[in-house]
């Protein structure tokens, strides 16, 4: 599995567990509807993305690695291309 897919399915189970969670803490006060949801959905991703800041880090290390090795080779079969073409 690529890193980067790897990092989204543990940002996505961060949101989907802090919505969760702060659906059920909120459901003690609040009667459910849309823009109960709403408000939910954003403490949520506020959550999930402080959580994912600070406990992901080398996954996301890992993610720019492989980001980067695939750019240089990118660029280095465009500059053989390129280079080629100068020859002809």
């Amino acid at each position: 599995m690529s890193p980067f897919l790897r990092y989204t399915l543990a940002r996505l189970g961060f949101f989907l567990v802090a919505f969760v969670v702060v659906g059920l803490v909120s459901s003690i006060w609040l009667e459910w509807n849309s823009v109960t949801g709403l408000w939910i959905a954003l403490i949520a991703l506020a959550i999930s993305a402080v959580a994912s800041f600070i406990l992901l880090g080398r996954m996301r290390d890992e993610v720019a690695m492989s980001m980067k090795a695939r750019a240089d080779k990118m660029h280095a079969r465009y500059e053989a291309a390129r280079s080629a073409e100068d020859v002809d």
